[in-house]
């Protein structure tokens, strides 16, 4: 009887422990997030966000020039199941939405633009990816997007300001469609 208390209290922290709202990846030094929506109203929203960047095909990306329509912008790295799991959701909506809204990705952490590439080639990414194997095009969402949050979707209005974000793995297809819709109806 001595024996089975604490093997009782044991399981009960194991499983108090499978239940924490924390997940992560153990060494890989990420996060994954909730997938749970957070929308900031019109009048609540901060400044445009600023963010220059280089693509995987050498081109300068500057969101300030994709201002007069919604920009999703979507926080990947190659490795990273969660961020595979979503790609063909935002591959649908990105044709869903057609020329409504401009789709932005984000690389972090690859070591190299070639395997960002790769990711691009095998999921089929319809649209341009900054490169930023450092993180620093992430500066610009501090407060909105946890750096080690992998993948991470946000939601800009026509002005550049914030009106969603995503922390983890956009749910579903339709998550990400009435996130946009919303800020199209504005």
């Amino acid at each position: 009887m001595k024996i089975v208390r604490p093997l009782v209290v044991l399981a009960c922290l194991l499983a108090l422990v499978g239940c924490s709202s924390l997940s992560g990846t153990g060494d890989k030094e990420y996060i994954t997030g909730e997938g749970v929506p957070s929308e900031v109203a019109p009048t609540a929203r901060d400044t445009s966000i600023e963010l220059t960047g280089t693509d995987l095909d050498g081109n300068e990306v500057d969101l300030a020039d994709l201002r007069g329509k919604p920009v999703v912008v979507n926080v990947w790295w190659s490795q990273c199941p969660p961020c595979r799991i979503e790609q063909p959701d935002l591959n649908e909506a990105a044709a869903v939405l057609g020329d409504q809204v401009t789709f932005v990705g984000i690389n972090i952490r690859d070591s190299s633009a070639d395997a960002a590439r790769a990711y691009v080639r095998r999921f089929d990414v319809p649209y341009a990816t900054i490169y930023s194997a450092d993180g620093a095009a992430l500066l610009p969402f501090a407060g909105t997007l946890n750096p080690r949050s992998i993948p991470s979707t946000v939601v800009l209005d026509a002005d550049g300001r914030i009106a969603a974000s995503v922390n983890g793995r956009v749910p579903t297809t339709q998550t990400l469609l009435s996130l946009v819709e919303k800020v199209l109806d504005e």
